[in-house]
Order: C-alpha cells, then sequence, then structure tokens
C-alpha cells in the first residue's frame, strides 16, 4: 500500500520535531533554572527591577551590584552552603 508508507513518514517526522522541540525547551528551562540558583543573572535582573520601579535612579555599575550584594550575604548569611 502506497499511501500507508507516506502517511507514516509524515508522522514519524512530525513526532520527530515535536521531540526536538520539547527537547530544546527543556534545555532552555534547564539553562534558566541553573542560572537563576547560581546568580548568574542577578546583575541583569537588578537592573531591569531598577529600570522598571524606580526610572528616576541610576542603577550601580555591575562592579558595585557585586560588592554590595556579596557584603549583604556577609552581614546576613541566612542559609547557605558557604
Amino acid at each position: 500500500m502506497p499511501g500507508t508508507t507516506d502517511a507514516r513518514a509524515g508522522s514519524v517526522h512530525d513526532v520527530a520535531r515535536a521531540l526536538a522541540r520539547a527537547t530544546s525547551t527543556a534545555a532552555r528551562n534547564l539553562r534558566w533554572y541553573v542560572r537563576q540558583v547560581m546568580g548568574d543573572d542577578a546583575y541583569r535582573t537588578y537592573v531591569a527591577h531598577e529600570r522598571s520601579a524606580h526610572p528616576d535612579r541610576e542603577p550601580m555599575g555591575e562592579r558595585e551590584f557585586w560588592r554590595e550584594h556579596y557584603a549583604e550575604q556577609d552581614r546576613n548569611p541566612g542559609s547557605r552552603c558557604c
């Protein structure tokens, strides 16, 4: 039956595309999660917040932000590993 081979090939390609999309989405979400946990996006998040919530003031520079960030952690250690 010539028609069934083409239909199966189409559905296999559809499944492969859906799997590739799902894998790509999962990888993107995992990358986001790891960056959030590790604090990689902390400065970018801070700047976005400052610009939207406090447009009248200039955000700290990145070096100043990290100094303040670590100083705050030292003042209030809370629960952290190190």
